[in-house]
């Protein structure tokens, strides 16, 4: 009995220990209306909006992953560039260093943002 009473304080302490502000929709829906293919995708445009719906809650000042911010163009493209952002968000659930970490996002976004690498990663 008291290592029931013992565990249920301990899960409770830990539970209200979590950062609600961190909690994503992981599943945003795909863009609306997807660009023309012969468009070129770019950050502000069409990738920012996504980076901020599925990364920004725990890759910015004060979070649990601030070393790596993704509040701005230039560290979005870096960590495309040089960080694996690309492999991370196209690992499958359950696989370890899966972005985010609360479940893959949609894959009509994940095309979008390889795209927008494949476009050359243009800002506007």
């Amino acid at each position: 009995m008291k290592k029931t009473i013992v565990l249920t304080l301990l899960l409770a302490a830990f539970a209200s220990c979590s950062d609600s502000d961190t909690v994503q929709d992981i599943e945003t829906p795909p863009t609306p209306n997807p660009p023309d293919p012969t468009t070129a995708i770019t950050y502000t445009k069409n990738v920012k909006s996504i980076i901020d719906a599925n990364c920004i809650g725990c890759h910015q000042s004060g979070r649990s992953a601030a070393f790596r911010p993704l509040t701005t163009y230039a560290q979005v493209k870096a960590a495309v560039e040089s960080a694996g952002l690309l492999t991370r968000i196209q690992l499958q659930n359950g696989e370890q260093g899966l972005m985010p970490q609360g479940g893959r996002m949609s894959q009509a976004n994940i095309d979008l943002i390889v795209k927008w690498n494949t476009d050359g990663l243009k800002e506007n």
